[in-house]
């Protein structure tokens, strides 16, 4: 009895000093890592990088030196890594199933970097999310909403659905619909409003804006107005000219002017 004893306070004494020690490399190891990933964000080659690629590279790192720290900590707690690998081919269709989505994701994060659909600052629409591009990491793509919501969307879903990207392109266009009393002269009407275009400092000269009449009901004439701003001046350039045309169109007496949105505004 007395044997049995000895023999189970050795044991414990054994397993809760690679207990403590698993602790500590734990701790220890995620100051390290913290560090590590701090220096190489501070790499003078790496910051001169795209924050596209900046952000993806750091994310990375971290998870590629948290992998190390747990077979580390399972070293330490004296599980022969054989056992291990055993346990884990014996359970690989479930381990497999199980990461199905994770694995999917860091597909498509790869997908990402390779085929850069968007980068970091982009303002996007895709997998029923808008927002401007904050982080690209292995696994997601974390949005910040015009309305400064946070949402995070599965970099696999990114890949297999349809990206709107607002960002790409130098130059928006800006769609709007006025309309005015039938009984009004549209030429007349068309010159006012492409006055005010030629006037606002956030409408392009080239593209050249375009106003024309594109239809009319019993009670109104509906006039498309499409001037293009830069991409960075969208909302600018879009509630200037809201306003700018409302109050031309009312300065000049033209009857019941009156905005239309023509589609979903982004």
């Amino acid at each position: 009895m007395n044997n049995f004893i000895a023999e189970l306070q050795a044991l414990c004494v054994n397993a809760g000093g690679k207990i403590v020690l698993a602790i500590l490399a734990y701790l220890i190891g995620k100051v390290i890592i913290g560090k590590i990933v701090s220096l190489v964000e501070n790499v003078k080659s790496v910051k001169t990088l795209d924050p596209t690629v900046h952000s993806f590279l750091t994310s990375f790192v971290r998870i590629g030196l948290y992998i190390i720290l747990v077979i580390s900590i399972i070293s330490i707690l004296g599980v022969p890594m054989s056992s291990v690998i055993a346990v884990l081919a014996s359970a690989g269709v479930a381990v497999g199933l199980a990461l199905q989505g994770a694995l999917g994701n860091l597909a498509g994060g790869i997908m990402l970097m390779i085929f850069r659909p968007f980068n970091v600052g982009d303002f996007v629409s895709a997998s029923g999310a808008q927002g401007v591009v904050k982080e690209i990491t292995l696994f997601y793509t974390v949005l910040t909403t015009p309305d400064e919501k946070r949402v995070t969307v599965p970099n696999g879903a990114l890949m297999n659905g349809n990206i709107e990207n607002f960002s790409s392109e130098p130059n928006r266009r800006v769609d709007l619909v006025f309309t005015c009393d039938r009984g009004e002269d549209f030429q007349n009407v068309q010159n006012i409003i492409l006055d005010v275009l030629e006037k606002n400092e956030k409408v392009l000269k080239d593209p050249k804006p375009f106003v024309s009449l594109q239809g009319a009901t019993n009670e109104a004439l509906e006039f498309a107005v499409r001037p293009y701003c830069a991409s960075a001046d969208y909302w600018d350039a879009y509630f200037s000219v809201i306003q700018d045309v409302s109050a031309a169109l009312g300065a000049a007496g033209i009857k019941s002017p009156k905005l239309r949105v023509l589609q979903e505004t982004k």
